[in-house]
């Protein structure tokens, strides 16, 4: 009988997608994989999450899916609401699954291990209790954990953090503005809700008694952050506990693509009709009411495009098309039909990165945004939104250098004169070229990570022999 290995996934397309990803992994390694997924109807509201998952659960033919029971009366995750409060109830949903959790993997055959995402790291209370290995997945990059790690020392008043754009020095990022890596829950460091403090500093404690940390990422694209977490982050924990080894087992991207010619998207076939890197692609997320935008700023958006003169796709929430029409400026869409398409619902955005028209990636920079255009070759434009995506905006222009800034989104409008000329300098001019060519070659180290002798397999084939090892241990 095969091990089996159990997953459970967060509740966002950026979380759930990397697990999924990882399930593949583990059955091309001979193991059986189950996926326990917290109730979807939670998040019945979220179009894009529901979307990828049932995709999941129809395709991943070699991965069994099991829904846990919804529990009574769960708290609404959709937004608007302070990004604070989405945390702190999707922490009480994760909490008040546990014991369905815990009986489904009592139910579980010859389990071998669990694998948790990091936003359900308090389920480690459920899984532990059966005496096998539990890791966690950060679906997010090694730059991000490293500041993390750091930043509960600054919250808690032993440095002295800034908000004023002051420069604070981190190991293993480079220099970034202090609010950049403190305010990630969209508020200032001294006016972060008590109770989601309470339950951070808990799951950072949690983090000690996992078995390792799986992360998102690859040793050529982010060494620097890497050797830190190795070495002098180790002991970064609260009560002087250790961090866990840690295993670069990425890029976890969607790779995907469509069955056949009639299930492919109609922006796909859109962009078929256009020349090769000729498409400007905007996508601001998959958290539905995160990353919207308001009406002035998305007539910036419109005005900046259009005195572009590039090709562009843009994904813009609205509830219909007439809606659509009422948030852009009169007559934008028929005076740029044919050379620009804007979507109002859920695209597939990895397959759009890849597709051979698309030349530049407007991104909020989430980490699931960021890989997938390293590993399509396609540079970006950075306007970070919420959590962490501030700090990869730094890492992107910085670290990779395979992006540039559109200024302005700190202080809440970016104008259309911004957004035509980020475009103009990166799909026309010489440093658009350079950033081409950076990005080309993260894509070729993506793609050798995970090939024989790369950094990603080889981690994760340390993973094997150890989690095989800890599993004896804890069942002996």
């Amino acid at each position: 009988m095969k091990k089996t290995v159990v997953l459970y996934p967060g509740l966002a397309v950026s979380h759930f997608t990397p697990m999924i990803e990882l399930a593949d992994v583990f059955t091309e390694h001979g193991y059986a994989v189950a996926v326990a997924l917290i109730n979807p109807s939670v998040k019945e509201d979220d179009t894009a999450f529901t979307t990828v998952v049932a995709r999941a659960m129809s395709s991943k033919t070699s991965v069994s899916f099991h829904v846990l029971p919804l529990i009574p009366r769960p708290p609404s995750l959709a937004f608007p609401g302070t990004i604070s409060e989405h945390i702190i109830d999707h922490l009480d949903i994760v909490r008040r699954n546990n014991a369905h959790l815990h009986d489904f993997l009592s139910s579980v055959q010859n389990l071998h291990a669990v694998v948790v995402d990091a936003s359900c790291g308090l389920a480690i209370e459920a899984a532990r209790k059966l005496g096998v290995p539990v890791y966690q997945l950060y679906p997010s990059d090694a730059g991000a954990l490293a500041v993390d790690l750091q930043i509960r020392s600054l919250r808690a008043g032993s440095k002295t953090c800034g908000g004023d754009g002051t420069l604070v020095e981190l190991l293993g990022v480079p220099p970034m503005p202090a609010s950049h890596a403190t305010d990630i829950f969209g508020q200032p460091v001294g006016e972060v809700d008590k109770d989601l403090e309470v339950l951070m500093a808990e799951g950072a404690r949690a983090t000690a008694e996992f078995a390792g940390i799986l992360i998102n990422t690859f040793v050529s694209l982010e060494e620097r952050a890497l050797g830190a977490l190795h070495d002098d982050l180790r002991r970064s924990l609260p009560d002087g506990m250790m961090l866990p080894p840690v295993y670069p087992v990425g890029p976890l991207v969607d790779k995907a693509g469509a069955v056949d010619e009639s299930s492919r998207h109609d922006c796909l076939v859109w962009l078929d009709g256009q020349p090769d890197r000729s498409v400007v692609f905007l996508c601001f997320g998959s958290i539905a009411g995160a990353g919207d935008h308001p009406k002035q700023q998305l007539r910036e958006i419109a005005a900046g495009l259009d005195k572009s003169g590039h090709r562009f796709l843009w994904v813009v929430r609205a509830p219909s098309t007439q809606h659509l029409d009422a948030l852009l400026p009169e007559g934008f869409r028929a005076r740029t039909r044919g050379r620009g398409l804007v979507v109002n619902n859920w695209v597939p955005q990895p397959e759009i990165l890849r597709h051979r028209a698309t030349g530049a990636f407007v991104t909020h920079c989430g980490w699931n945004s960021v890989l997938e255009g390293i590993t399509a070759g396609v540079p970006m434009l950075c306007w970070p939104m919420y959590v962490e995506q501030r700090i990869n905006k730094v890492l992107v222009m910085e670290d990779m250098g395979v992006g540039v800034e559109l200024e302005g989104w700190l202080e809440g409008l970016v104008t259309a004169d911004v957004v035509e000329a980020k475009v103009r300098l990166v799909m026309e001019s010489e440093h658009g070229r350079k950033l081409r060519e950076r990005v080309e070659a993260y894509k070729h180290g993506a793609a050798m990570a995970w090939k024989d002798g790369g950094s990603s397999r080889a981690a994760f084939v340390r993973l094997l022999s150890e989690m095989d090892a800890a599993h004896d241990k804890s069942v002996a």
